[in-house]
């Protein structure tokens, strides 16, 4: 598309046949880039979005659809504002999300990465990547998301790679990284560990086993006594190794001190019976059997009573050799036969129906199993209070305000970081061992061999099979480092040659970091760090950082904290948080649902312009929406009424070229010549104010549904046709108000809209008395105090609006067509206050716009008939339609009596069977409130029936 367009606009807005088009005016003009506007205040500094990077894992769906929306309409408006405006896109390498995606691909194909082997495995997902970020930047052009691509990001680009490794080789040399068996999270289907915020809880209803621990005597003979212990996992019961009560718990003041056996067949373990406060008093019998291989508190009261670790359930969720009898089973099927054991032995007391929380991993939805595991972790303590300070302090702004406290709450009690993850795809951690020093240490799984085994063992373990060093590092396929062997964290040298100790051959640890490190250094990775670059200089901290609520802990926390280790600043100065988008029965987006919608299926069904709007207005910071394609209609309908009114506006500026003269203007606009250009003017500029005012505070919702009431109801709905009664008289005075309201309605609603703005801007822009851009995405954005506001105008339209809805209402009520004009009489009221003086003056307007003939404006309501007409009082006026100028009095009876018969048989209908006990009884409640409901509305419509046959008989 050229600029300076002066042909008249289509009949009809073809989304398609202008979006592409329009995007390339914008990319091509070179206005992505950042560049302070002559109009802007140089004070200002720049305004910065990092975008949140979508998963390369495949298409974007409706939920990043509200994100680039929202950051693309906070960016445009900046741009406008004369902004120095940067907006940096980017792709996340998702490790966890992407490598089952490409798993599932394989799995399709019968093989397993382990089949390939680490390096194939990853040209796989290579060709994932390339694949599905053309198709993810394509997407976002298409949303018409004005980022700077000269500047788009990938997680695993060489700059971000160097960030992660100088951020682990600092937070390492700080003592703030370390390695160490705790208990983690641990995803049995994608084999790997998972941080906290990584488990989502759903409500399930289990059961309660309540389980009698038999005490033993000093020769280890079972008494007929015990402690009862109420447990949701039997399968655990093979990894006990204690029994635990709360000291201050008088029912087991006694039992401290004893032993009792673990009641399942074929164990004789002897379990002591301890006190700490960890054990909730409330809960189940008070006993706490201590399990410190498969439950985070068990591990820590284990930790402080220096109890043995036994892990019962595998990495793959079957049963270990620990099990005993239960080993090879799968641990659901452990549970059923552990607590069969325990019924047929006489150990199980009773069950319990239980509702309780159950976690599951993020990302493939099995349940989690809390697993002892030598992992690596992040002491985030220190770094959690400096974030948290950061927002109490009110450097970093959290929109909306609530979410604060969740933040807050979060920080406060934070848990160390396990940033370790048993995968391929990712940020490999920078971690060597030597396979002399610590060969002992490192237990490697090779891939597979030519004779088809796959050896595993220790280092020399595999030294004595015959495999060289060299061998072992090439064809490790699973690297496991046991504790105790010693990392060599090294910064500048990504392949270390050999031990500083011992000048053995170094193995790399094989694990990747959690996606979340990589995405916390986001804000000044992008910007180059670690190196000293201009843009990291210009460009840190951001302005805004726009994502869901969903995330606040998993990635803004981890920002606030690595941004303010690494740079010593918070990297942005507000947190804005949009709601999650839902179906129209409520339901969060998932692909387990098939509910997910890519945004670009919306778009050609009604164009991109009404999603985004619809996106963009649908609700309020931190609050969820329904998107139904009802919403989408509106936003469609909008995007028409928009084209339409534009294109008569246009028509008529065309045909006369007025509006490009310096006919009736002033500096600050067109001078008014009537009470309705003085009123939409006056309107104009509130509406600037308001929208001004909304979007500094984040309610982008809000300003565009008052963008969308100005111009679809006051500007083309009342301003343009009561200015269609001086243009058809041959008067040209309106035309520069409706080229000046136009030209500012289009600049606030671009941020938006942008396609169907810009579109019908250049054909605008021709005709304006001052063109102060080339395009719209650089116009000067409208700024409140351009003009002042009359009250007066306001309020005297006011009172002509009302009078016309008056109006229009009794026409609706009787029945009066369309085309037919009714004799009208309006009257004063005591709070008139010259309205009706303003309205005499524009009589041809409310004639018009009412089809009002003939129009009686008088000076007292006495000079008005009292009989057999409607009256409306208003605030301002008494409008008084004689009945005669709208009905047939005979055939209006006659259709009232119809109707008040036909409502009335139905009535009783409905009355009658809500009268019928066995219909209440029996029918569902919601049916019975239906009928209620119908009973209701039938019972008020047949009394305003009779009103009205009343009123005419």
């Amino acid at each position: 598309m050229t600029t300076n367009q002066s042909v008249e606009l289509p009949k009809t807005y073809d989304p398609t046949a202008t979006e592409t088009d329009i995007y390339a005016l914008w990319e091509t003009g070179g206005y992505f880039s950042p560049q302070a506007r002559p109009h802007g205040d140089p004070d200002a500094g720049p305004f910065v979005i990092i975008m949140p990077p979508p998963n390369v894992t495949g298409a974007l769906h409706l939920g990043h659809g509200i994100t680039d929306t929202v950051e693309d309409a906070l960016i445009r408006w900046h741009r406008m504002l004369g902004e120095e405006t940067l907006w940096v896109p980017g792709l996340d390498h998702a490790g966890i999300a992407t490598q089952s995606v490409v798993e599932r691909e394989l799995a399709k194909e019968g093989i397993s990465r382990h089949d390939l082997g680490r390096e194939e495995f990853l040209e796989r997902v290579w060709a994932w990547v390339h694949r599905y970020r053309s198709r993810i930047e394509d997407q976002l052009r298409r949303m018409g998301c004005s980022c700077d691509w000269d500047r788009a990001v990938f997680t695993l680009d060489d700059g971000p790679h160097r960030a992660v490794r100088q951020t682990f080789f600092n937070l390492y040399s700080d003592g703030k990284i370390y390695r160490n068996e705790r208990i983690i999270n641990w995803d049995p289907q994608m084999r790997t560990a998972l941080s906290d915020v990584e488990v989502e809880y759903e409500e399930q209803q289990g059961h309660l086993w309540y389980v009698r621990y038999p005490f033993l005597d000093d020769a280890g003979n079972e008494l007929d006594d015990g402690v009862m212990i109420a447990t949701t996992r039997p399968e655990t019961i093979p990894a006990d190794v204690a029994v635990a009560v709360n000291p201050k718990d008088e029912r087991w003041a006694n039992a401290v001190g004893r032993e009792v056996r673990l009641p399942l067949p074929g164990f004789t373990r002897r379990l002591p019976v301890i006190a700490d406060e960890g054990v909730e008093i409330d809960f189940g019998t008070g006993a706490l059997k201590i399990t410190p291989g498969h439950d985070p508190l068990d591990f820590e009261i284990g930790q402080r009573h220096g109890l043995e670790t036994i892990v019962a359930i595998g990495w793959d969720g079957a049963m270990t050799e620990e099990a005993g009898r239960y080993v090879g089973m799968d641990r659901d099927a452990c549970r059923d036969k552990a607590v069969e054991d325990l019924e047929a032995g006489g150990y199980l007391i009773k069950t319990e129906e239980h509702l309780h929380n159950v976690g599951h991993s993020q990302r493939s939805g099995v349940v989690v199993e809390p697993l002892v595991s030598n992992q690596w972790f992040v002491d985030t303590n220190e770094m959690a209070a400096k974030a948290a300070a950061a927002v109490r302090d009110g450097s970093v702004r959290i929109v909306p305000q609530r979410s604060t406290a969740v933040y807050l709450q979060w920080m406060d009690n934070i848990r160390p970081w396990c940033i370790s993850r048993q995968l391929w795809w990712g940020h490999r951690i920078p971690a060597w061992y030597c396979m002399d020093c610590d060969g002992g240490q490192i237990i490697v799984k090779l891939g597979l061999q030519p004779d088809g085994t796959e050896p595993a063992g220790t280092v020399p373990e595999l030294l004595e099979q015959g495999f060289t060093h060299q061998q072992i590092v090439g064809a490790a396929d699973e690297v496991t480092i046991d504790k105790g062997a010693e990392p060599r964290v090294l910064l500048e040298d990504p392949d270390p040659a050999a031990c500083e100790k011992c000048g053995g051959l170094l193995i790399q640890d094989a694990d990747v970091l959690d996606t979340w490190f990589s995405s916390g250094l986001w804000t000044h990775s992008t910007l180059g760090w670690p190196d000293e670059t201009a843009d990291l200089a210009r460009y840190y901290p951001s302005s805004v950082m726009e994502t869901g609520y969903d995330i606040l802990f998993f990635w803004v926390a981890r920002m606030v904290m690595l941004g303010l280790y690494n740079m010593g600043q918070p990297p942005y100065e507000t947190v804005y948080l949009h709601g999650i988008i839902r179906d129209a029965q409520g339901r969060k987006m998932s692909k387990s649902l098939d509910n997910v919608v890519d945004p670009l299926e919306k778009a050609d069904e009604f164009g991109m312009d009404a999603l985004r709007f619809t996106l963009a207005t649908s609700s309020s910071p931190g609050n969820d929406m329904r998107l139904t394609d009802e919403r989408l209609e509106g936003g469609r309908n909008f995007a028409n009424k928009i084209w339409n009114g534009a294109r008569f506006v246009l028509g008529e500026i065309g045909a006369a070229e007025a509006a490009s003269s310096n006919q009736g203007r002033t500096a600050g606009g067109p001078a008014p010549s009537t009470l309705e250009d003085r009123w939409i003017l006056s309107r104009l500029e509130r509406l600037v104010a308001d929208v001004d005012d909304l979007l500094k505070q984040f309610q982008l919702g809000e300003a565009g549904r008052q963008i969308n009431d100005f111009l679809w109801s006051e500007f083309f709905d009342w301003y343009v046709e009561a200015s269609k009664v001086r243009l058809r008289a041959g008067d040209s005075t309106p035309l520069p108000v409706l080229a000046h309201v136009l030209d500012q309605g289009l600049r606030l609603l671009h941020p938006f809209m942008p396609f169907l703005t810009e579109a019908v801007w250049q054909h605008l822009r021709p005709h304006l008395h001052e063109v102060d851009a080339p395009a719209l995405i650089v116009a000067p954005y409208p700024q409140p105090g351009a003009a002042p506001r009359d009250q007066a105008a306001e309020r005297q339209f006011g009172a002509l609006q009302d009078v016309v809805r008056a109006i229009r209402q009794v026409r609706a009520e009787y029945g009066v067509e369309a085309a037919r004009w009714v004799e009208t009489y309006v009257a004063p009221t005591a709070t008139s206050d010259g309205a009706l003086d303003a309205i005499s003056e524009r009589a041809e307007v409310l004639e018009t716009l009412a089809r009002v003939r003939p129009l009686h404006i008088l000076a007292e309501r006495a000079e008005a008939p009292d009989e057999q007409v409607v009256t409306s009082v208003l605030e301002r006026a008494e409008v008084i339609l004689p009945l005669g100028s709208l009905v047939d009095f005979d055939q209006e009876r006659a259709r009232l009596s119809k109707e008040i018969e036909e409502t009335d048989s139905y009535l009783g209908k409905v009355e009658a069977k809500l009268a019928n006990d066995g219909f209440r009884n029996n029918a569902p409640e919601d049916v019975v409130a239906r009928e209620e409901e119908r009973q209701r509305e039938l019972t008020t419509k047949l009394a305003g029936l009779r009103d009205r046959l009343a009123s005419i008989s």
